[in-house]
């Protein structure tokens, strides 16, 4: 899991990034609401630890931005604006869970357990949908204009990938670690493979969507307008 750390606090920055990488998570950290929206295009991440008030751009500010772009990781934002008001704007914005400040560790790492434990039960009642497709993860099956097509484990485990993260540039080392496992011994030509393979089951199904490859860097999910 690859979780974001978002807080114009430096030293309380690190310090939650390090509780995170001694429970296991992978973690980056940025300090501002640019440098974040930068961030969270450019990586799959599972989880992001929002403040409100940041410099360039303020935290409901990123937030609004990343659900209008379709991105769809969950958010526990967390702020020292604890009103009643603050709350319901924040949750409006999109926000999963809400925490203020100060908080102890131990229910700050508590929420993020808990929201990461929703992803695959939301996954398994409903699917994912991007576009014209939608990815039907408990069945293995691909649905487009043209009917539904199977998938293989390994092809399942890509699109959910890719339709988690639409419009993303998703690097291969992302790619190989939410897929494969962070330290799987897997060949660097068998993620190009298995990209063929997607962009087969996309044509068969009759969808628009494209995979396209980022040069020296990975692959982004697009719609057929987004060419």
């Amino acid at each position: 899991m690859r979780i974001l750390v978002v807080e114009d606090d430096a030293a309380l920055c690190s310090a939650i990034r390090f509780h995170l990488e001694r429970e296991g998570y992978e973690a980056d950290e940025c300090q501002d609401g640019e440098s974040a929206l930068h961030l969270i295009r450019q990586q799959a991440y599972d989880l992001i630890i929002l403040d409100r008030m940041l410099p360039s751009l303020g935290g409901i500010e990123v937030l609004t931005q990343l659900r209008r772009e379709g991105i769809s990781c969950h958010v526990l934002i967390v702020t020292a604006l604890g009103g009643v008001n603050e709350r319901v704007a924040g949750l409006d914005a999109g926000a999963d869970d809400y925490l203020v400040k100060p908080f102890a560790t131990e229910e700050l790492l508590a929420r993020v357990r808990s929201l990461l434990r929703r992803a695959p039960q939301l996954e398994a009642l409903s699917g994912l949908a991007v576009g014209d497709a939608a990815l039907d993860g408990a069945r293995h099956l691909l649905r487009g204009p043209k009917g539904s097509v199977s998938l293989s484990r390994r092809e399942t485990q890509l699109f959910e990938v890719f339709f988690r993260n639409p419009q993303q540039i998703l690097p291969r080392p992302v790619l190989f670690s939410k897929v494969w496992g962070p330290d799987a011994p897997v060949e660097d030509g068998n993620l190009d493979t298995y990209i063929h393979f997607l962009r087969q089951k996309l044509r068969q199904c009759g969808s628009a969507l494209q995979i396209k490859t980022v040069h020296s860097v990975g692959y982004r999910l697009l719609s057929g307008e987004g060419k």
